[in-house]
């Protein structure tokens, strides 16, 4: 038993790394895109900019659902191929869904016709990309997943930075992503056919993706409400700074991001999961104070790297780490929930999020300090209490006796 432990210790410890260094190459290239184009497209050009990436998050969402889903699915035995069709229909879904969003994109942000289409063309494509990063998870094949991830990012990010250098401007550098991105997807799918496994028949459709993605949409508008409802309330000049601060809000948030990632298959195995949920808890905690302390202490930096427009922020940049901290934790909740198929998890942050747009919009009073206030004072709350349904959740869950052990005992073996 012990030796089996320490096995189960390794392969974490060896997931964990590979992952999380997939997860900070792809993620410092996105922030490398956020600096470079907060400096070539100027304080309001980056406005527009930072606005369209955060919408493309949202539409993004199906993605991240389908990923939790099909990694589940492929715990359970689910053959790829099968995964591979829901994660077609779910790509058509979110294409038509973006086709519509488009026009109430532009009146909405206040944006280009072209640069809108331009973000959300992307979102399709990562649901594709999604869905073969869900397969390896599901698999346990943790060193091709954080080379994957390497490489959707950097394939997102190199040609979008590339077309910022050459001064095309906002639309051509997230058409680029979405270029690169679909190469990404394409190649993970030619990789995930080198080593296909037969499995059972999928018994999930778009459905249970839906199901899931109510739970990644209320944590993806979590993490992007206060950006979307600053253009409203604050000065475009502040709505600007706002946007680079958030940077460091996502640093915190998808720096940890690993830890679900690669304790997600045992979230969804039948036992241990309470245990896994507690360990990932204490590391996402661990981690994210450390964030927030070297943040603070190197925030006096920002105005140097992206330009003395953003020296405002200097003051209050740990803040925006301590929000994406908090922000973590809830994610790992929530994703332990769809782990469990416990989707009712979601009104909690739903609740939390009509809270914090209610006080944003009216009684923010065009203040940057006072909408990053509320935004972390609203994921603080959000947090313990999905922390605390999740851990209940699991612990009933582990404390059902398995299958096995219940006809066991009721045989007298």
């Amino acid at each position: 038993m012990t030796d089996l432990a320490g096995a189960s210790r390794s392969t974490t410890a060896v997931g964990l790394t590979f992952v999380t260094a997939g997860s900070m190459i792809a993620n410092i290239a996105g922030y490398l895109m956020h600096v470079t184009a907060s400096r070539w497209l100027g304080v309001d050009g980056y406005s527009e900019f930072a606005a369209l990436l955060a919408a493309q998050l949202v539409l993004a969402v199906p993605a991240l659902a389908l990923q939790n889903v099909m990694a589940r699915e492929r715990v359970r035995g689910v053959d790829s191929a099968h995964l591979r069709l829901l994660a077609t229909r779910c790509a058509g879904l979110v294409a038509v869904l973006g086709l519509i969003a488009v026009p109430g994109v532009v009146a909405g942000l206040r944006v280009g016709a072209v640069a809108a289409f331009a973000a959300l063309l992307t979102a399709p494509v990562y649901v594709l990309l999604a869905g073969e990063q869900g397969i390896m998870q599901g698999e346990g094949r943790f060193r091709e997943l954080g080379g994957f991830l390497t490489l959707g990012g950097v394939l997102r990010v190199v040609p979008a930075v590339a077309m910022l250098a050459i001064g095309a401007g906002t639309s051509a550098a997230l058409l680029a992503a979405a270029a690169g991105t679909t190469v990404a997807a394409v190649v993970a799918r030619l990789w995930n056919r080198r080593s296909e496994r037969t499995g059972v028949r999928l018994t999930v459709g778009l459905q249970t993706v839906l199901a899931a993605s109510q739970l990644q949409l209320a944590m993806i508008v979590l993490t992007s409400l206060d950006l979307l409802l600053a253009r409203g309330v604050l000065t475009q000049t502040d709505a600007s700074i706002y946007g680079l601060g958030a940077v460091a809000s996502k640093v915190a948030f998808w720096l940890p991001q690993a830890i679900s990632i690669v304790l997600y298959p045992q979230f969804a195995a039948a036992t241990g999961s309470a245990r896994a949920l507690r360990s990932a808890l204490l590391m996402l905690t661990g981690i994210g104070t450390l964030v927030v302390v070297g943040i603070a202490v190197c925030a006096p930096l920002a105005p140097i790297v992206a330009g003395r427009d953003y020296q405002p922020v200097t003051g209050v940049l740990w803040l925006f780490a301590l929000q994406g901290a908090v922000l973590a934790i809830v994610q790992c909740a929530l994703t332990a929930a769809v782990a469990v198929e416990r989707t009712h998890a979601a009104l909690v942050a739903w609740c939390g999020l009509a809270i914090e747009a209610a006080l944003i919009l009216t009684i923010a009073d065009g203040s940057l300090e006072r909408v990053l206030t509320i935004a972390a004072s609203c994921a603080t709350a959000v947090a313990v209490v999905t922390v605390a349904v999740a851990i209940a959740e699991h612990a009933r869950r582990s404390a059902k006796p398995s299958a096995p052990a219940a006809e066991a005992a009721g045989t007298g073996r």
